[in-house]
């Protein structure tokens, strides 16, 4: 809601053929020189020995005090023994954050706290950490946390790229609160104890959404791959790969926008056997999946796990599997009455429980699969015309929803 009330009361300028040149002109933050500063200028070493602690805590201090600068950390590997905190008490608005492709900052936390920190208490708009590696050694907490809870604050179009973050005693990395609309590209989250990832709303508000994770890695982490918690949903994952981890590759509590091209491979990785694992993706709620695979010789049973109270949609979608997970398949769905979970052109084993039933098109060995009972969510229609089979197996017709099973007039048996 507070997303919402941002974006109806002007936050976002969605009319702009509307504005006229000065009220545009107003609107645009004027364009200034990029000041670019290197954490070397700040005593930082990066020989791997020194704590490096206080002179990227200054680095950090005097790069997020000005609006458009950034931060260089030269390649090497910097020892950090607390926290490195981002505290934005006022707007940025133009591009800033840290570049740092081949740096690496290997955490001596034991307190439980994250590596590297990012609050927010103003509206943060260009964020971008681009190629830093963080290692943790199981004391510290998350990797990096982003977290904005402020009501009315926000941290939006921001990018993190080609980020390591592995070994960490909590999640990789934490997003929560107004965070939106932002991008996490070509990043791998590895062996942490934690969820290789985690997305939440605020506690107790702010609203998590719009983010797009484009080619990232979660793999081997203690939990979960990536958990969406707190209720959001609107999370979009491209190209994504879910491998090893000893629970689900995705827990999706509330939903999840859209899953594009995403593999899951051998989750679960803590269950004694196949038959004590579970699916790549246990959803709740609703869902769209396309060209997604899942392939397992271990302990993952199948590509996804739902119950479905709004629409399922999977299209091109495979499972399958070999060794002692020979048996492995697409989907196991259970849901509410007024569900829907449709399947297109999609290759492995579906199971349905009791009560639910899906509309297969497409799938192995059939054209499409509809329902057959008189009250079937999937009943095949001929213009305004239902058809069902009754007990007796008579094809019957009505123009309208059946009432009974004995509705209708037989056609045939």
């Amino acid at each position: 809601m507070q997303r919402r009330d941002f974006l109806t009361s002007g936050g976002v300028l969605a009319g702009v053929g509307l504005l006229g040149p000065s009220a545009l002109q107003a609107a645009v933050p004027a364009a200034g020189p990029q000041r670019v500063l290197s954490a070397v200028d700040f005593g930082a070493s990066g020989d791997g020995r020194t704590d490096d602690t206080a002179a990227l805590q200054s680095a950090f201090d005097a790069t997020f005090s000005n609006d458009g600068t950034l931060l260089q950390i030269p390649p090497g590997t910097y020892r950090v023994t607390r926290t490195l905190r981002v505290h934005f008490t006022k707007p940025l608005t133009r591009q800033g954050g840290i570049l740092a492709p081949g740096a690496r900052l290997v955490s001596a936390i034991t307190d439980g706290s994250p590596v590297v920190e990012v609050l927010s208490e103003s509206t943060v708009r260009y964020l971008l950490i681009d190629g830093l590696g963080i290692e943790g050694t199981g004391g510290e907490g998350a990797g990096l946390r982003l977290s904005c809870e402020s009501f009315g604050r926000y941290i939006y179009n921001f990018c993190l790229r080609d980020l390591v973050v592995q070994n960490c005693g909590g999640d990789g990395c934490v997003l929560t609160g107004n965070v939106f609309e932002g991008q996490i590209v070509n990043c791998y989250f590895r062996n942490n104890r934690g969820n290789g990832a985690s997305f939440a709303h605020g506690d107790p508000g702010g609203i998590l959404s719009a983010i797009h994770v484009m080619g990232c890695v979660f793999g081997q982490n203690g939990d979960h791959g990536v958990a969406l918690l707190r209720g959001c949903y609107d999370v979009g994952f491209h190209g994504c790969y879910f491998l090893l981890n000893r629970n689900f590759g995705l827990l999706a509590r509330n939903g999840c926008t859209l899953l594009s091209h995403c593999g899951f491979e051998n989750n679960h990785d803590k269950a004694s056997a196949f038959t004590a694992g579970d699916a790549g993706i246990w959803l709740q709620g609703f869902a769209t999946l396309i060209a997604c695979t899942a392939y397992s010789i271990r302990h993952q049973s199948r590509l996804l796990r739902g119950y479905i109270t709004g629409q399922l949609t999977m299209i091109g979608c495979t499972g399958s599997g070999g060794g002692d997970a020979a048996m492995a398949g697409l989907a196991r769905l259970n849901g509410a009455g007024s569900a829907m979970a449709t399947l297109i052109g999609c290759r492995g084993a579906v199971q349905t429980d009791p009560g639910f039933e899906a509309l297969v098109i497409g799938g192995p060995g059939e054209s499409v699969r509809f329902g057959s009972d008189w009250n079937s969510r999937h009943l095949p229609k001929l213009g305004d015309y239902s058809l069902w089979v009754d007990s007796r197996g008579r094809l019957r017709i009505k123009k309208g929803k059946p009432d009974n099973e004995e509705d209708g007039t037989p056609v045939g048996s």
